[in-house]
């Protein structure tokens, strides 16, 4: 079974402004930056890789407009940097109303040939990244008191065991907890945060760093038969960043066809 027909937008985020992280690029990042243009947002794309955010942020100016379209290199692993492109998004749009922490580092390792360094540099990506890009943006939208919403981007391997990823099962299970209890802290002051858990969104980036035999392997076991388009993903990160979620809140939503 095939990808479906691509959806046009709606102009579900007219007029908000969205920080997504990880932006540049062909992965979900990089989805759901062109999609909450798509939908009538301005964004600012934050990613470590200098020349592809560059490559990234111009080429969706071109098409969406330069008034719309920001970018700032944010390695997630520095504060800051993190502290740079929230104070950017706040000079450049004059407010906050989205963040999406998509910055995230895979690996496989068997846990008895597992180094330190290996386990810290993911967990320091994946789950301290996700919690210093929170914890900078709850304190924005906090202080601005208008709401606004935070969409963490976990995976379903936060809850289904794989061997070699320990370090990111732990991590993205991590980011989940963290999900849940930012969500009870920040409802108070009318912020929503929730997570999305993908099983398999292939883009160029995962299949370099990923085997051809285990992404035939992971392929297998989603219902359809086939690997989620980063797209697909971003829909759900649409909707989750939409009115039409306004009471969902500490929520993880599988974007997902696995059988097992």
């Amino acid at each position: 079974m095939g990808a479906p027909d691509y959806l046009p937008g709606h102009g579900l985020l007219t007029g908000r402004t969205a920080v997504v992280t990880a932006a540049a690029g062909a992965g979900i990042g990089g989805a759901t930056a062109r999609r909450f243009l798509e939908e009538g947002a301005r964004v600012v794309l934050g990613d470590a890789h200098a020349r592809r955010l560059k490559e990234s942020a111009h080429a969706l100016a071109e098409e969406f407009g330069l008034d719309r379209v920001t970018a700032l290199t944010c390695d997630v692993t520095d504060e800051d940097q993190v502290q740079a492109l929230f104070a950017h998004a706040e000079h450049a749009h004059g407010r906050l109303d989205i963040v999406v922490n998509n910055a995230g580092l895979g690996g496989t390792a068997e846990l008895t040939e597992m180094t330190d360094d290996q386990w810290t540099k993911i967990l320091d990506v994946t789950l301290n990244g996700t919690f210093r890009c929170t914890r900078a943006a709850l304190r924005s939208l906090k202080a601005a008191g208008t709401g606004g919403v935070i969409v963490n981007n976990a995976s379903v391997v936060g809850w289904r065991a794989q061997c070699g990823q320990a370090h990111y099962a732990a991590a993205k299970a991590g980011v989940m907890a963290l999900t849940r209890c930012a969500a009870l802290e920040a409802a108070g002051y009318g912020v929503r945060v929730n997570a999305v858990a993908p099983s398999l969104a292939l883009h160029p980036h995962l299949a370099k760093v990923t085997s051809a035999e285990l992404l035939a392997e992971l392929t297998e076991k989603e219902a359809f038969g086939r690997y989620a388009e980063p797209w697909e993903v971003a829909n759900v990160i649409v909707f989750l960043a939409s009115g039409y979620s306004s009471y969902m809140t500490g929520e993880v939503v599988a974007v997902s066809s696995q059988r097992a």
